[in-house]
């Protein structure tokens, strides 16, 4: 199974601060966002010119552009023509969940190509000089996975460690999230090192473990990933966990102590009140921190998905929504 488919408040850091749950279940809201809103598996990014580009999953790879990280603006689809190969492992040449980030003066777009439900999938890279829509050169399949895989490449996302050393992590229930050594000067696996390793996995009960996303802070590696299931809705019991570990390839374990290679993951994000499901995460750093950048479905508003940001407080050692 797969899934699919601001600023916040101008508040001093002291009001900001104040906003920190003192009880894991006391989510916060979403911050404030306006316009176009509608979003399944955000990433974004702020470009030297200070504007915020965030691409996402809607029958294809669609943008959004803000000045401020609270008005966002549609904009066009990342693909306005389609590669061929697609049509591999999508019947409709649809791709989703793309990770957008800037490395040697480039952008690039790791993506997923696949059917609901199936694992005959790629991970394909474009790259750009702008990141604009329109700009996005076709770097073909990075990986791929099909009936007889038992994991599932798609849901990408691109972590360059301390060393310079490029890894790629992905996955989507089967058996968990995998990682990939990746060559800086093509994208795509170092024919040196094709090791794919295990990061976490749900061996018992659901297999229902996606969408990583790796950052590295205070001398921790923090695995965030999505448990549970999307794209139902206000029937959807998505949810943000996250676990650390002294290595970018592991073993990640929770607050409890938990590996991840077995269930563990500590809450980041569940629902609560009308946020119903929130998942297909990203963090991205930006000038007043950390933020994590996910999609919802929204209780008011008959379930559709909307754009959830909030920042994260990471004084406790482990990273805290407000």
């Amino acid at each position: 199974m797969s899934r699919r488919r601001t600023a916040l408040l101008a508040l001093p850091a002291a009001a900001l601060l104040a906003l920190v749950p003192t009880m894991a279940s006391a989510y916060p809201g979403p911050g404030v966002v306006t316009g176009s809103v509608v979003t399944h598996d955000p990433t974004m990014i702020r470009t030297s010119s200070g504007q915020y580009l965030l691409y996402a999953t809607d029958d294809g790879i669609t943008s959004k552009t803000s000045s401020d990280r609270t008005a966002f603006a549609a904009g066009a689809d990342a693909f306005p023509t389609r590669p061929s190969w697609w049509g591999n492992y999508s019947s409709v040449r649809e791709a989703w969940a793309p990770d957008i980030s800037y490395h040697g003066g480039r952008y690039l777009m790791y993506y997923s190509v696949s059917k609901f439900g199936e694992n005959t999938s790629a991970i394909g890279l474009a790259v750009s000089t702008t990141g604009l829509p329109g700009s996005w050169a076709d770097h073909g399949v990075v990986y791929t996975s099909n009936t007889s895989s038992d994991y599932n490449a798609i849901d990408p996302n691109l972590f360059v460690d301390d060393d310079g050393k490029w890894w790629l992590s992905f996955g989507s229930w089967w058996t968990g999230i995998k990682m990939i050594r990746v060559d800086p000067s093509t994208g795509k696996q170092l024919a040196s090192d094709t090791a794919r390793r295990s990061l976490a996995s749900r061996p018992s009960g659901t297999k229902a473990v996606e969408a990583p996303y790796i950052v590295k802070r205070n001398g921790y590696y923090y695995l965030f990933a999505s448990y549970d299931t999307c794209c139902a809705g206000t029937s959807s019991t998505y949810k943000i966990k996250v676990g650390r570990a002294t290595s970018v390839t592991g073993p990640y374990y929770d607050r409890n102590g938990v590996s991840m290679m077995n269930n563990g993951g500590t809450p980041v994000l569940e629902s609560h009140g009308s946020v119903i499901g929130p998942g297909g995460q990203s963090i991205m750093n930006d000038v007043d921190g950390d933020l994590l950048v996910y999609h919802y479905y929204d209780a008011n508003d008959n379930g559709a998905p909307k754009l959830g940001l909030n920042l994260l407080d990471w004084s406790s050692g482990w990273p805290v929504a407000y």
